[in-house]
């Protein structure tokens, strides 16, 4: 059998998985999946800098 993970490398994993995106949700929707991705991420870092300050906040409080 063939190891797929030592024939291809990790810029290649990239070309795969972009193609697959594209096979699978269509060229069109691409835009629409990028603008939510990164919207999800930004709620992601707002949510994480809000925890971070919530513990540095407690445990000054603590102190």
């Amino acid at each position: 059998m063939w190891d797929l993970a030592g024939f291809i490398g990790g810029s290649e994993w990239i070309i795969v998985v972009v193609i697959a995106v594209v096979l699978i949700f269509g060229a069109k929707k691409i835009p629409e999946l990028a603008k939510t991705f990164g919207k999800a991420r930004g709620e992601f870092e707002r949510g994480k800098l809000e925890g971070e300050k919530e513990l540095k906040d407690y445990k000054e409080k603590e102190d």
